[in-house]
């Protein structure tokens, strides 16, 4: 209760009077007899405030300051906390992700934990909810009812009070609220009672205001008291807020409207839901504990589940890939007669096939590169001696008759066509027997290049083509084996001359900072995509049909495929019926290093490459044609 006096002019002063003239203080004589009276005027209030102002101003700004200081001390301790973390952060990331790509059983476990979890809180929620709104319901039918009984019993009271001094008002107001108040029972009650603003009678009112320990008329929401305020006899109810002690609870707070001596009160009756909100926290926490629980019960189970049935399967996965990498004699270990049993047993069965019909190939292929070693080398003898008989009558055929000497040129040429298929299987043996060595050594590809058109030019004038090399100025240093790089060469070029059908073959040389290209184009009957990836088998020809006596013996370009694989590079072919072949062989310029992109395409635009077109020199050459270093092609 707040009490205030007002306080008014002292009658004894007339206004305008000594009261109004500055105060004066008398101090007791000094010795001598001497009196000092100070005067303690209103400036010298003034400047004492002000001065207070400016103390108060200054201190204020320091502390702005400091509190300036220290919040850009914890921004920067936060950044930098988040930079050290934020790797850490990244790496969980990016770990999680990894495990999450990679192993079936996390991602399993993982799905349904986080599918369990979102059924237990959506679950869990509703469940809350309604036992709050049935507790709720329950303590609001019960407080509707005990209020309409406690006001209904405060109204008879005040009805039959036979008082008329203010005191015995005051007395059996307290008396009959505290017996609403219902202290023990189940629903603690409080009670608010206020007198309505703005009565007619105000001088009725002998009880302003009551209210139980604590309590004031702020805790009753607006809008109930404006209920209250504009009904008749009804009943209203609002949810609010109690301070108890130190803490503060849930109400309910019902309001109604009772008269005394012709007064209208509002009398409010407040219970408190702590109890309410206990049992409801207790509830949730049992909720949440036993979902937490169930949560990691199901993730227990999901995890063993899968990894029943994982583990079959990543045993497999692991056990293929040693079959894959030459172990052949790897098996699943079976249990039991289930699915996964059958699925290991039909695995170790497939293994095994697999194991033996690998080793009847890798004794057959064996057997088969033997064959072809001691045939090649035991037929390098007699084939000695038939290729000198041949060169002998080859000499002599023109002192032979026409039939003789006939058969003396073909006797000679189908030895050399003989010499050269046996050269071939024997390069093809070493091959298969992986005993082929690179011996490379840095040398200029350029002048191979030239070395390889050069012998390759009276071949070209005989089919009645010519040979243009289009090349970068310069040397074009390259770690290989020149012998290997020179057969490769050979056999594109002459491959060219001989399916070119008289039309000019292009040998077009690039270079990056990595590699080496070098795209042999000719313009004859061309080949389909199809042919284009078998053309490096052994033994194969476009058109079987075609007769043997054109083309080599099936092997060159075999044999360059296995060479350009000595070196890590690439060996690729292009064609197009009636549009001719583009055969691209691509170097590392120094061994070890990998090949990212050709600097030659290889789908030719005739004999313009992309990105060369400046600083190139072209030679033409044809039968007798000397090779010399040729003017740039932007030379007039």
């Amino acid at each position: 209760m707040v009490s205030a006096t007002k306080q008014g002019p002292d009658p004894a002063v007339p206004p305008g009077g000594p009261a109004h003239e500055p105060a004066t203080e008398s101090f007791p004589e000094q010795p001598g007899g001497h009196h000092r009276p100070e005067h303690h005027n209103a400036p010298e209030h003034t400047d004492a405030r002000t001065a207070g102002f400016q103390r108060l101003s200054f201190l204020a700004r320091i502390w702005q300051r400091r509190a300036l200081i220290v919040s850009l001390r914890v921004a920067r301790l936060v950044r930098t906390g988040f930079r050290k973390f934020l790797p850490a952060l990244r790496y969980m990331g990016r770990a999680l992700h990894r495990r999450w790509r990679r192993s079936l059983q996390f991602r399993t476990v993982l799905t349904t934990l986080l599918l369990a979890i979102t059924s237990f809180a959506v679950v869990g929620a509703y469940l809350s909810n309604q036992i709050a709104n049935n507790l709720f319901q329950e303590r609001l039918t019960q407080a509707e009812s005990e209020t309409r009984y406690n006001v209904k019993q405060v109204q008879d009271t005040f009805d039959g009070a036979q008082v008329t001094d203010q005191s015995s008002v005051i007395t059996l107001v307290y008396d009959t609220l505290n017996a609403v108040e219902g202290r023990g029972s189940v629903i603690q009650r409080r009670y608010v009672f206020e007198a309505m603003p703005e009565q007619t009678k105000p001088r009725n009112r002998w009880v302003e205001s009551r209210a139980s320990d604590q309590l004031t008329v702020s805790v009753i929401p607006p809008e109930l008291r404006k209920a209250v305020q504009e009904s008749g006899k009804d009943q209203y109810w609002a949810s609010t807020v109690i301070p108890v002690g130190t803490e503060d609870r849930p109400g309910i707070a019902v309001g109604n409207k009772v008269t005394f001596n012709g007064t209208v009160y509002e009398l409010y009756l407040i219970y408190d839901l702590n109890t309410a909100q206990q049992t409801l926290n207790e509830i949730q926490s049992v909720l949440w504990a036993g979902g937490a629980v169930l949560v990691l019960m199901i993730g227990a189970i999901a995890w063993y589940v899968t990894r029943n049935v994982v583990s079959p399967v990543s045993h497999a996965a692991m056990v293929s890939e040693k079959l894959a990498a030459g172990q052949l004699q790897e098996r699943m270990v079976v249990r039991g007669e289930d699915e996964v049993a059958r699925l290991g047993a039909s695995f170790n069965h497939m293994a095994a096939s697999l194991q033996e019909q690998i080793t009847q190939l890798a004794t057959l292929s064996q057997m088969q590169q033997r064959f072809v070693s001691d045939v090649s080398h035991e037929l390098r003898t007699p084939l000695t001696t038939v290729r000198m008989a041949a060169e002998v009558l080859y000499d002599a055929r023109d002192d032979f008759d026409p039939i003789n000497k006939r058969s003396a040129e073909l006797l000679y040429n189908q030895v050399e066509r003989f010499q050269s298929l046996l050269s071939d299987l024997l390069e093809i043996s070493r091959f298969d027997a992986g005993v082929a060595m690179l011996d490379a050594e840095p040398e200029d590809i350029l002048q191979v290049v030239a070395h390889v058109i050069e012998g390759a030019t009276p071949v070209a004038a005989e089919y009645g083509s010519k040979i243009i090399l289009s090349a970068p100025a310069g040397a074009i240093i390259v770690e290989m084996d020149a012998r290997r790089i020179d057969r490769i060469l050979r056999n594109l070029i002459l491959n060219a001359v001989e399916h070119g059908e008289g039309k000019p073959v292009t040998v077009s040389v690039g270079a990056s900072q990595t590699a080496v290209g070098i795209a042999v184009r000719d313009h004859g009957i061309g080949m389909a995509p199809a042919e284009a990836a078998r053309v490096f088998d052994r033994f194969w020809r476009a058109d079987p049909a075609r007769a043997r006596t054109t083309g080599g013996s099936g092997l060159g370009l075999s044999i360059a495929m296995e060479d350009t694989k000595l070196h890590n590079g690439w060996l690729q072919a292009w064609g197009k019926k009636g549009s001719g072949a583009n055969f691209r062989l691509t170097l590392p310029l120094r061994q070890g290093e990998e090949i990212d992109k050709s600097p030659v395409q290889l789908e030719p635009e005739d004999i313009t490459i992309p990105g060369e077109t400046d600083n190139r020199n072209m030679l033409v050459l044809e039968a007798g044609t000397p090779l010399a270093p040729a003017a740039s092609k932007d030379t007039p």
